[in-house]
């Protein structure tokens, strides 16, 4: 990926407490230098739109559980020419998935009847439609570098992307471990 243009970069969130953004964001001061060389075309941290047609590095977090969720992994896999699964939600499931242990009717009348005082009901607007069960990123698309972490630390993903963008294959595992 290496070139004097800057590549362009895609973020987005799926099922879980958006932890990666939070270590993406600890890069502090570094961001600045990342601006350099990136071109942010789409992410939950500006204000783009439209996912572009092309975009050279897509970075995905959470766990897929919802028709939306599901959606938007199959729309940056189609738009994004490098793939990457970030932190132990996407690469694993991880803490989303563990609804995966009960009936999903358990889990709806749990969370939207027995523990609500004013109004007990399951919404039925507005709310994308969940997926039994719930699936880790590379279940649904092909992903191209896994990254693990609960979140991965920003000097983890720094250097994840310093090195896709020198045009070297970055080695996650020497970096990070789950949980970490």
């Amino acid at each position: 990926m290496s070139s004097s243009k800057k590549i362009t970069l895609a973020t987005w969130w799926l099922d879980g407490c958006s932890g990666c953004h939070m270590s993406f964001l600890d890069i502090d001061e570094r961001l600045l230098d990342l601006a350099d060389k990136v071109e942010f075309v789409y992410s939950p941290l500006v204000d783009h739109k439209q996912l572009p047609e092309t975009v050279d590095v897509g970075i995905l977090e959470g766990a897929v559980s919802s028709e939306e969720d599901l959606a938007k992994a199959r729309e940056f896999r189609r738009h994004c020419r490098f793939l990457i699964s970030l932190g132990d939600c996407a690469v694993t499931g991880n803490v989303p998935a563990m609804r995966n242990f009960f009936p999903l009717d358990a889990v709806l009348d749990r969370a939207f009847q027995e523990n609500v005082q004013c109004q007990p009901q399951r919404p039925v607007e507005g709310v994308p439609r969940l997926l039994t069960p719930v699936q880790p990123l590379h279940s649904v698309v092909q992903v191209d570098l896994f990254v693990p972490g609960c979140p991965p630390s920003a000097d983890t993903i720094w250097r994840i992307l310093t090195e896709l963008i020198a045009g070297r294959a970055p080695r996650p595992m020497e970096l990070t471990r789950f949980g970490a």
